[in-house]
């Protein structure tokens, strides 16, 4: 018998992208860090005042900066996954 071609598998088809998806996520990055920053801040001014210390916005700036850091990194993972 005669060898016949085998058949190659047709390439998956990808979805094109709207470029104002891509620009609305990338601009979302740029303000998730400051605003985690202002709210951690924010949030340690309040508990300072609360109870009656001086340092806890330090703590609350730092926490704020590594929450919009942790944010931001699994925002670009997830957005490069797709």
């Amino acid at each position: 018998m005669a060898d016949l071609p085998k058949a190659v598998p047709p390439k998956p088809v990808l979805p094109k992208r709207d470029p104002l998806v891509a620009l609305a996520r990338y601009s979302e990055i740029g303000f998730i860090i400051p605003a985690a920053i202002l709210v951690g801040f924010f949030l340690g001014k309040l508990l300072d005042y609360w109870l009656h210390t001086k340092w806890l916005y330090l703590v609350g700036l730092l926490f704020g900066a590594a929450v919009g850091f942790y944010q931001m990194i699994r925002m670009a993972v997830s957005s490069s996954k797709e």
